[in-house]
């Protein structure tokens, strides 16, 4: 069956995980194999200790709209890791409750009563509730006090808003190419060249724009995964060769707001490998 799509992933829903613009094809049971909520086993257990317990659907919700702002995730989804970093890199961690949902038993209530797409992620605040991950971190940048993620510089503002485009399509070559047969290198060098490009373009810092932005949050639960992944079950390891991804991952690991979001690598190749039937 062919793949019919216009379509960006800005958001996670259970068994499938997607925000569309079109129609899914076979390409569906790829995404949904990989990115549906795995089991809590795949989240490191000295975080989970740490970590609010995920919400099901024997769980009463929250005082919703009670002027609470809140942030609803589900631990191993990518896309509400983007706006989980953003809140702890700003120092929100006091002022946005962490709210995790778990996807393969969620509360009728988050639907019902909250957020109607029935994804996560979304925010309730001001009495309303917000969703699609890369308008979140922008949200949160601009309505919260905090480190700025976006530059004031006109050029990087511009990048930015290319390399936050860019990225629904950056993924859809990851998801395709890990459920291809054959040789798909050529694929992956193509995308992952232009990350290494990306990353040159300023010397101000490891990062995509230099200094730490909304780009390297949107990019960073993705490579995080792929890197584990594609190494296990293309042997392609996407930093051959690109010194500059390699320091980008290395600074990005120093980021505290980002290693209180990571999941154990091992743990999460496992899942991972299980949903895609390649375990």
């Amino acid at each position: 069956m062919a793949v019919t799509c216009s379509v960006s992933f800005r958001q996670c829903r259970g068994a499938a995980i997607y925000y569309v613009q079109g129609r899914w094809g076979a390409q569906a049971s790829l995404t949904s194999k990989y990115l549906g909520d795995p089991p809590m086993a795949a989240v490191a257990p000295s975080k989970l200790a740490s970590l609010p317990p995920s919400l099901t659907a024997a769980s009463e919700p929250p005082a919703l709209f009670d002027g609470t702002t809140r942030l609803y995730v589900a631990y191993v989804c990518p896309f509400a890791q983007r706006p989980w970093i953003a809140r702890n890199y700003k120092g929100l961690q006091e002022k946005i409750e962490l709210v995790p949902v778990d996807l393969l038993n969620r509360p009728a209530w988050y639907k019902d009563k909250l957020y109607s797409a029935n994804k996560v992620p979304s925010l309730e605040h001001n009495n309303e509730v917000r969703g699609e991950s890369l308008d979140l971190i922008k949200y949160i940048d601009a309505h919260f006090e905090g480190p700025a993620l976006k530059p004031d510089d006109p050029a990087k503002q511009q990048f930015a808003e290319e390399l936050l485009s860019y990225s629904d399509s950056f993924n859809m070559v990851m998801f395709k190419a890990t459920a291809a047969k054959g040789d798909v290198s050529g694929e992956l060098d193509a995308a992952y060249d232009k990350i290494e490009d990306a990353l040159s373009k300023f010397s101000d810092g490891p990062f995509f724009l230099g200094q730490f932005s909304l780009v390297d949050i949107a990019y960073a639960p993705f490579v995080e995964r792929f890197q584990t992944l594609l190494l296990d079950v293309k042997n392609y390891d996407i930093l051959k060769g690109r010194p500059k991804l390699a320091l980008w991952i290395e600074e990005l690991n120093k980021i505290e707001a980002y290693a209180q979001t990571r999941i154990d690598p091992q743990e999460l190749l496992s899942a991972t490998k299980k949903r895609f039937g390649l375990a």
